[in-house]
C-alpha cells in the first residue's frame, strides 16, 4: 500500500516537473494561498492517484488469484503423486505375493512328479503301507497345487478391486502347509 502511495506521489511530482512547475514549498503558511489553477491540478492528481491505486489493487488481486490457482495445482499434483505411489506399492506387493504363490505351486508340481517317478521306480519293492503313504503325499501335493492356483485367482480379483486388501486368503497359507506336509509324507513313504 505504501509503495502504491509512493508511486502515485512520484507520478505527481513527475507531472509537475513536466509542466515546468516547481514543487510547493513545505512552509504551512504558503499552503493557504494557492494559485487559482491549482484546484484543477489537485483534482487531476487525485483522480490520477485513484486510477493508479485501483490499477495496483487490481494487479495485486490478479497476482493473489494466480498464486491461489498455482497452490491448488501443486496440491492436486501432490495428491496425484501420493495416489500413484500408493498404487505402485500395491502393485509391487501383489507381484511379490503372486511370485510366492507361483513358487509354491511349482514346488508342489515338481514334488508330485518326483514322487510319482520314485513310486514307479520302486513299484515292485514298495509295501502296502509305503504305497498308501505315497498316495497320501500325492494328494497333499495336489492339494497344495490347487490351493496355490486358487489363491492366485483370489489375489488377481483383489488387485482389480482397489478398495479390497491384497490377500490371497487362507489358500496361500494352506498351499504352503500342504506342500510341506506332502513333501514330508512322500519322504516318509520313501523310508518305509
Amino acid at each position: 500500500m505504501f509503495r502504491a502511495f509512493d508511486a502515485a506521489m512520484a507520478l505527481r511530482d513527475a507531472a509537475r516537473r513536466f509542466r515546468g512547475e516547481s514543487p510547493p514549498p513545505p512552509d504551512p503558511g504558503t499552503q493557504l494561498a494557492q494559485p487559482p489553477g491549482s484546484a484543477l491540478v489537485g483534482q487531476i492528481e487525485t483522480r490520477l492517484t485513484n486510477v493508479v491505486v485501483a490499477a495496483l489493487k487490481e494487479a495485486f488481486d490478479r497476482d493473489h488469484a494466480r498464486l491461489e490457482l498455482e497452490r491448488a495445482q501443486l496440491e492436486e499434483q501432490r495428491r496425484r503423486a501420493e495416489e500413484a505411489m500408493r498404487l505402485e506399492l500395491r502393485r509391487q506387493a501383489a507381484e511379490r505375493e503372486l511370485a510366492r504363490l507361483r513358487l509354491i505351486g511349482g514346488a508342489a508340481l515338481v514334488g508330485w512328479i518326483a514322487a510319482i517317478v520314485l513310486a514307479v521306480a520302486r513299484l515292485g519293492t514298495m509295501s502296502i503301507a509305503a504305497r498308501g503313504t505315497s498316495a497320501a503325499g500325492w494328494l497333499l501335493l495336489l492339494g497344495a497345487l490347487g490351493a496355490a492356483f486358487s489363491a492366485q485367482g483370489r489375489l488377481g480379483s483383489s488387485v482389480v478391486d482397489s478398495s479390497a486388501s491384497l490377500d490371497a486368503g487362507s489358500g496361500g497359507t494352506a498351499a504352503l502347509w500342504l506342500l510341506v506336509g506332502g513333501l514330508a509324507v512322500v519322504a516318509i513313504a520313501l523310508l518305509l
